[in-house]
């Protein structure tokens, strides 16, 4: 889980303090937890015993709740962990506590495990993936997709030639019909290690808890592989991509050229949107800690651009997308 932050002052006036009461935990110590790219705050609170339970303030995104409630919800009904919900008014949730460590930082202290829980975590993806999508989600075609690059050229490279940009957005296009075309599972969108709590006591799946999924779609298969294994903010090596992608297709039944093809490709379209939406919350939203973080997603792309099945793109997208120490 994220680090904590210093408490909240008792003297602050507090909008969740009525909500907390209603549910019985108001006296239970507040910790709250280090936030992400969106608006939504969350803390941990402590009670009796070490009970404790998360407080997810969800007011400024209302909108996010509604499906971070129903995506939940069909995780559980499949058997995988996602946080069961306690209360709720409007935007304020009590969730359930995971557990304190993300896989991200449980490798950090423990690296000669990264094997074992890349490899659950691919099994949840196992799991998820033959079970009907629930109804409603956006589905993520090759057109949309392609489109999602925007943030690039309106944040990270707009001095790019309007021409070349529409190039670059419409052989995405074309290689995601190729590749990737069909939108059939259910993808939790932002499937990394910040986002998976290793609960090492539990057994098989339920060892990986889901966080933050209330932004999912109806995306090709290999999507969420993509997102874990070209993580913006963790490296993973050859050796244990080229595993992982055998160990999905093994646990999907689909053939591995298959799958190598459409998480390059996959790779390529989230790592030009993510350069685009990290200089965004940079430059316009004052957190200049995802500066550090492009270099990374600039060499992800440059690794899936050797992919043969992108390889045509490689020049087009070197003329278009600058690395980031000669951005202008």
């Amino acid at each position: 889980m994220p680090d904590a932050t210093p408490l909240v002052s008792d003297q602050e006036i507090d909008p969740c303090q009525e909500f907390l009461a209603a549910t019985g935990v108001a006296g239970w110590r507040r910790e709250p937890l280090a936030g992400d790219a969106s608006g939504r705050r969350y803390e941990r609170l402590w009670g009796p015993e070490g009970r404790t339970a998360i407080l997810m303030d969800a007011q400024a995104e209302p909108d996010s709740v509604a499906p971070f409630l129903s995506i939940g919800q069909h995780l559980l009904s499949l058997d995988l962990c996602a946080p069961k919900v306690l209360a709720r008014d409007g935007g304020l949730l009590l969730i359930e506590d995971l557990g304190f460590s993300h896989m991200a930082g449980w490798l950090d202290r423990q690296p000669d495990d990264t094997r074992l829980l890349y490899g659950v975590a691919v099994d949840v993806l196992g799991r998820l993936q033959p079970a009907p999508p629930p109804e409603g989600l956006v589905a993520l075609t090759p057109l949309r997709a392609a489109g999602m690059i925007a943030p690039l050229w309106e944040h990270y490279a707009p001095d790019t030639d309007p021409r070349l940009a529409a190039e670059v957005t419409g052989r995405l296009r074309e290689v995601l019909e190729v590749h990737a075309g069909t939108p059939s599972v259910l993808a939790l969108r932002d499937y990394h290690a910040e986002n998976l709590v290793w609960r090492p006591e539990r057994e098989g799946t339920d060892r990986l808890g889901l966080l933050d999924f209330q932004d999912a779609l109806l995306a090709p298969p290999e999507y969420d592989l993509a997102s874990l294994l070209r993580d913006a903010r963790r490296d993973t090596g050859d050796e244990l991509r080229t595993a992982m992608m055998r160990r999905f297709a093994e646990a999907t039944g689909r053939e591995d050229a298959q799958v190598t093809a459409a998480a390059a490709v996959l790779g390529l379209q989230r790592n030009l949107r993510i350069l685009g939406i990290f200089a965004r919350l940079a430059h316009e939203r004052g957190k200049p800690g995802y500066l550090a973080l492009m270099p990374r997603v600039h060499a992800h792309i440059r690794a899936d651009l050797e992919h043969p099945a992108l390889s045509p793109m490689a020049d087009l997208i070197g003329r278009a997308v600058p690395p980031p120490e000669v951005r202008s």
